[in-house]
Order: structure tokens, then C-alpha cells, then sequence
């Protein structure tokens, strides 16, 4: 038999990610059926979950992936680059997907307290990232130094899960750029 190289494994993984995301944010975490998810991949479930232990494992990976690339853009760019990145990309169905797979995490953190337990700590890192951004920022004098920057923090993530929703639910993008814009603005230092 044929040994399988890692870099195909892990491009097979992604496949299964990418296909998985989708499928998630179409159907939810409940309506994405082991079936569904055969169609969407193209794969057995044998295949499936010889990468993944179970569902709940594939879609925490799928969100933890979309975590990770999240925390890797706001450590270099910051969480308003992350918004616009994602304004940009509105359209495309792969961020069509991502959004409703954020809805969907959003919806297990109230529904799933052992599924929120995992989360925490990618999260945990989004934010910290955050946290890190904004101090450098602040510490370069581009920041504003009049507000706390946990205030900070937490007015950017509500920026920003306010796009989510606004984005993930259908709505147009209207002027979000000029509300980043000024989102943007009332973060820097006057």
C-alpha cells in the first residue's frame, strides 16, 4: 500500500475544513449531517473522521482555524484591518461561510457549556492579541491615551461582532467602510 505524505494529509485536512465550513454555516452545527458533510467533502466518513475524532471535534477545528488565522491578522494589522479584510471579502462564499460558522460558535457558546469550556482559550487569544495591538499602539503614540485599554478592547470586539451579525445575516454593506472608517477614528490618539 502507498504511503500517504504528511503535506497530502494536511492538504486533504484543509479540504475537509474548507468544505466542512460551509457546510456548517449553511446548515448549523445540528443540520450538518454526517451525510451532508460527505456531500460537501466529497468524502466517506471513514475519510472524514480519520482526520477528525467526531463532529464536534471537526467543527471546533473548523473554528479554531478561523481563530487562529483571526489572531494572526490582529497581531500584525490589528482587529480593524481583520474588519476590513472581511468587508472586502463580503461576497465570496468562502466568507460566507466563515460568517455563519460565526454564528454558529456564537450560538453553541449560549447552548453548550462544555463546547464554550474549549473556546474559552481561543478567545482568550483573539483578545489578548487585541490587548497586545492596542499597547503597542498606544506605546508608538497611536493610540489614544485617555481611555482604559480593556475600554478599548471591548469597544473594538463589539465593532466588530456587530459586522459579523450585520454581514452574516444577509444585510448589504452599505457604508461600513466609512463606519470602519470611524470606528478607526475614535481609537487613535487626536
Amino acid at each position: 500500500m502507498p504511503r500517504v505524505s504528511q503535506d497530502q494529509l494536511d492538504a486533504r485536512r484543509h479540504e475537509i475544513l474548507a468544505a466542512a465550513r460551509g457546510c456548517f454555516a449553511r446548515f448549523g452545527y445540528e443540520g450538518a449531517t454526517v451525510r451532508r458533510l460527505e456531500d460537501a467533502t466529497g468524502l466517506s466518513r471513514g475519510a472524514i473522521f480519520h482526520h477528525f475524532r467526531d463532529k464536534d471535534s471537526l467543527f471546533l477545528a473548523v473554528a479554531e482555524d478561523d481563530a487562529v488565522a483571526m489572531a494572526q491578522t490582529v497581531a500584525a494589522d490589528g482587529l480593524v484591518q481583520v474588519m476590513r479584510d472581511l468587508l472586502e471579502r463580503a461576497g465570496s462564499g468562502d466568507t460566507a461561510g466563515w460568517l455563519g460558522s460565526q454564528l454558529e460558535v456564537s450560538r453553541r457558546l449560549r447552548t453548550d457549556p462544555a463546547f464554550a469550556k474549549r473556546w474559552a482559550e481561543r478567545s482568550a487569544a483573539i483578545a489578548e492579541a487585541t490587548r497586545e495591538r492596542l499597547a503597542r499602539q498606544r506605546e508608538a503614540g497611536v493610540l489614544r491615551d485617555d481611555v482604559p485599554l480593556e475600554v478599548l478592547t471591548q469597544f473594538l470586539e463589539l465593532a466588530y461582532d456587530g459586522m459579523v451579525l450585520h454581514l452574516a445575516t444577509g444585510r448589504p454593506p452599505g457604508e461600513l467602510s466609512r463606519v470602519l472608517d470611524l470606528v478607526e477614528e475614535a481609537v487613535r490618539k487626536r
